[in-house]
This record gives structure tokens, C-alpha cells and sequence, in this order.
């Protein structure tokens, strides 16, 4: 009932736990709070919010425009809904170094297992368009050490992204990856690896976690979880993948709305009502006041 049962710190440190065992762990993306308790009702691993969703959420493109105040908060709304490790997008940081050790102190506050600091030039750009600038890579590393030193949790799960694939091909982006985990990165996020060959190079070369970003329309094509745990992955994100569906759905039931004048048609696709208080542990609050939950619902 109501948030986590589990604090944040022993989160992070089953978190690390399992990332240590080597296996695949599969983080989709939760748009809200209640898509985040549904994918840990699924069965998956961890929940990941990111960027580009936070800012859609709040009908903006995903090029910076976005507010450590705003990611923290939804951040935690997410990060305390669920018993999984959640795993935010923190884009280049919101600033300079001194910036970027706000941002991780905020965002262990907030209670997320973990966060990923960026490469790209500011004003960001998502990661799968043309056009993406990186920084050099003593500004790289400066955001990363500076990352490490302001964290109080050591099992907060710092995370360097490099955009440096696009711009400058895969020998750059292996050199820069080495060069942030030598700079102290727990876990390295190459984006926009084209091939499964690419990722194999990749974690063939470093002796860190790497994390694969299977988003849909993208650079990359969409491998199987079987095909990157062979590769040597160790964590995938499907980071708008469900925000696309609901909106789709959403807009398939706008226009039956338009054409037909209900949406009859449409329960089928719809979460019961019973589904729903389910998920959201309805009858719990029960335990604290009978007048809430009075009532059955019948399929």
C-alpha cells in the first residue's frame, strides 16, 4: 500500500547485486508511476525513466529543455512506486561539473538506483538523430568525476553515456568509454551502436557493465534480449517504447470516438477497472479504513 516497501539504499544494493551476476537485466520504460508498478507486476528487472519520455510528458522536445527540479520530482513519483531498481536519465548533467554533483545528490534524495551522464554538447539532442555534438573528453571525464565524488551511496549506479559513435565512429567511442570508466564510471552507456558486432567490441573492451538503448525508429536495429546477452550486455532499456503504445492506443480510440461516437468497440483494449484497483492494491487500504473499499466489481 501507498509507496515502496523496500528503502532506496538496499534497492541500489540488490541492484548492484545482480548487475555484479553477469546477467541480462531488462529495464522497460515507465511513463508514469503506474506503468512503473505494472512492468515490476510483469516480472522485469528494473524500471528506467527517460528523458525523451519526461520531457514528452510535459509536451516539449528532448533537447535539454528540461529542469533538474522537474526530473528529480517525477523521478522519485516513479522511483517509489515499485520494489525494482529505477534508473534515470540525467542528459549532460544540468550544468558544469558543480552541477552535475548536485544533480547525483538530488537524484540519490529521490531515491533512484542510478543515473547516466552524457557526453553531448549543450543544448542535447536525442541520441538517435543526425547532428549530435560531443564535448572533448576532458569535459567528459570532469562530469563523471565529478559524479563519483558527490555521491554518499556507493552503490548509486553512475553510469557514462557516449554519443561519440555518431560523430566521430566506433574507435572514438571505445577510446572515450575507457576513458570515463577510468574517470570512475560504474557502467558505460555507448549510444547509437549500430550492429551487434559493435556492442561485442564494446564490451569486449571494457571491464564494466554496458548498457543497450533498443529504442524503435533509431540508429540501432531491435535485437533480441537472447542475441544482447550473447553479445556480452548487460542491461537493455526500452525507454519510450511504452509511452509510443499508449499513445498509439490513445489515438486509435480518439478516432473510433470521432467515427462511431463511443467506445464500444474498444473494451477489449482497454485495463478492466478490476485489473486497474488491483494494480494499485485498492482493497490494502482497506486495513486502514473500511469505508474506502465497500464494494466488489464484477467482470
Amino acid at each position: 500500500m501507498l509507496y515502496s516497501q523496500t528503502p532506496a539504499a538496499e534497492k541500489r544494493r540488490l541492484f548492484r547485486e545482480r548487475l555484479a551476476s553477469g546477467e541480462l537485466l531488462r529495464f522497460p520504460g515507465a511513463f508514469n508511476p503506474l506503468s512503473a508498478r505494472l512492468i515490476e507486476r510483469k516480472g522485469f528487472e528494473g524500471v528506467y525513466i527517460s528523458g525523451a519520455v519526461l520531457s514528452a510528458d510535459l509536451g516539449l522536445p528532448d533537447i535539454g529543455l528540461t529542469t533538474l527540479t522537474e526530473v528529480a520530482g517525477r523521478g522519485q513519483q516513479i522511483a517509489r512506486m515499485t520494489e525494482l531498481p529505477a534508473i534515470i536519465d540525467a542528459d549532460t548533467g544540468f550544468g558544469e561539473p558543480m552541477n552535475v554533483a548536485r544533480t547525483i545528490q538530488t537524484l540519490e534524495d529521490a531515491g533512484l538506483a542510478g543515473t547516466h551522464i552524457e557526453d553531448q554538447v549543450n543544448p542535447k539532442r536525442c541520441g538517435h538523430l543526425d547532428g549530435k555534438a560531443v564535448v572533448d573528453e576532458d569535459t567528459a571525464v570532469k562530469r563523471i568525476r565529478a559524479a563519483v565524488d558527490a555521491r554518499r551511496d556507493p552503490n548509486f549506479l553512475i553510469m557514462a553515456r557516449t554519443d561519440i559513435r555518431a560523430a566521430e565512429g566506433m574507435d572514438a567511442a571505445v577510446d572515450r568509454a575507457k576513458a570515463l570508466v577510468d574517470a570512475g564510471a560504474d557502467a558505460v552507456f555507448p549510444e547509437a551502436m549500430r550492429t551487434l558486432e559493435e556492442f561485442e567490441a564494446m564490451a569486449s573492451a571494457l571491464d564494466v557493465p554496458i548498457l543497450a538503448n533498443m529504442t524503435e525508429f533509431g540508429k540501432s536495429d531491435l535485437f533480441s534480449t537472447s542475441q544482447l546477452r550473447d553479445a556480452g550486455v548487460n542491461i537493455v532499456i526500452w525507454p519510450v517504447s511504452m509511452l509510443r503504445i499508449a499513445m498509439g492506443a490513445t489515438g486509435r480510440a480518439l478516432d473510433t470516438l470521432t467515427e462511431e461516437g463511443h467506445l464500444t468497440s474498444q473494451l477489449d483494449q482497454m485495463q478492466h477497472r478490476a485489473d486497474l484497483y488491483d494494480l494499485i492494491d485498492y482493497e490494502d487500504y482497506n486495513h486502514f479504513d473500511t469505508n474506502i473499499f465497500n464494494f466488489h466489481i464484477s467482470r
